[in-house]
């Protein structure tokens, strides 16, 4: 075989191989997609809570809304959210205790205390009541603040929450995209938190919540007042559909929405279909 066959062969070989990946990520579903963590969108500050430093960052002007994010991970996630949020908004974003940013301290965690967090951040920042956003985590929390302290509470948009223990899926941890932000979630740990070298003895901590919290009743979540919409992912890692379907059918007036094609982390794969239905329901009447 002379030398330009040989190059045009190797040539062809290169393309194939690029055309190949290229086939096999488009393959891949939407909901089987982890895409980036968003860059912070606004420049943050931290305030003394409960015996931690809690980091919050605020942008934008209107009526307030908390933006609570999901377990291991911190408030960036929310970046495509906030932008939108914050054409008719004041929205507040908040890294957790222990996540992010934010300091945590040696009491055992608990959606009740992290909850107490948000009031004790409202009051610092004189605001009598907002809408809460939240995501897995964070929507856990939006329940257990209209639960706990309705008075605060605006509206409550909850997206991948579960009321007791079993509404989690055995094994999410093993599923390749869940995988993959567990993985991401250590690594961006590690860059912003104040004790970066402790992200094992910080898992070991929430998990020791995540064995026994939350577990409300059905009295506790048919007493919710706060108008409450339940939102899913069709292809959740993590939230049984049934249990997400329960939520919304015990909750006095609680809307269910489904998004289609999207998983637990829906507001990165489908950030305009999210976006949509979050300002339709925190702006409609």
């Amino acid at each position: 075989m002379d030398l330009p066959m040989r190059i045009i062969l190797a040539a062809f070989s290169a393309c194939f191989l690029v055309f190949a990946s290229l086939g096999a990520v488009l393959a891949a579903e939407r909901w089987e997609t982890l895409p980036p963590t968003p860059a912070p969108v606004a420049k943050g500050s931290f305030a003394d809570i409960n015996g931690i430093k809690l980091y919050y960052a605020t942008l934008g002007k209107g009526a307030p809304v908390v933006l609570l994010h999901g377990g291991l991970g911190n408030s960036d996630y929310w970046g495509l959210q906030a932008k939108a949020l914050a054409r008719r908004h004041k929205v507040i974003l908040v890294d957790s205790r222990g996540h992010g940013r934010s300091s945590r301290d040696t009491k055992p965690y608990g959606y009740d205390l992290m909850a107490d967090d948000v009031v004790a951040l409202l009051d610092k920042l004189k605001i009598r009541q907002a809408d809460i956003v939240g995501w897995s985590d964070g929507a856990i929390l939006g329940i257990d603040l209209a639960i706990r302290h309705p008075d605060r509470v605006n509206k409550v948009f909850a997206f991948a929450a579960n009321t007791v223990t079993s509404g989690v899926k055995d094994g999410v941890d093993k599923n390749p995209t869940f995988a993959a932000y567990i993985e991401r979630a250590g690594k961006e740990y590690a860059k912003l938190s104040p004790t970066p070298k402790e992200y094992e003895a910080f898992v070991g901590q929430i998990s020791q919540m995540w064995a026994t919290q939350p577990s409300w009743t059905d009295v506790q979540l048919k007493a919710i007042k706060t108008p409450v919409l339940v939102v899913d992912g069709d292809h959740d890692e993590a939230i049984k559909r049934e249990h997400t379907e329960y939520i919304a059918a015990t909750i006095p007036g609680a809307g269910l929405l489904i998004l289609p094609n999207a998983s637990h982390f829906a507001f990165l794969q489908d950030p305009a279909l999210f976006n949509a239905a979050l300002l339709g329901f925190l702006d409609g009447k």
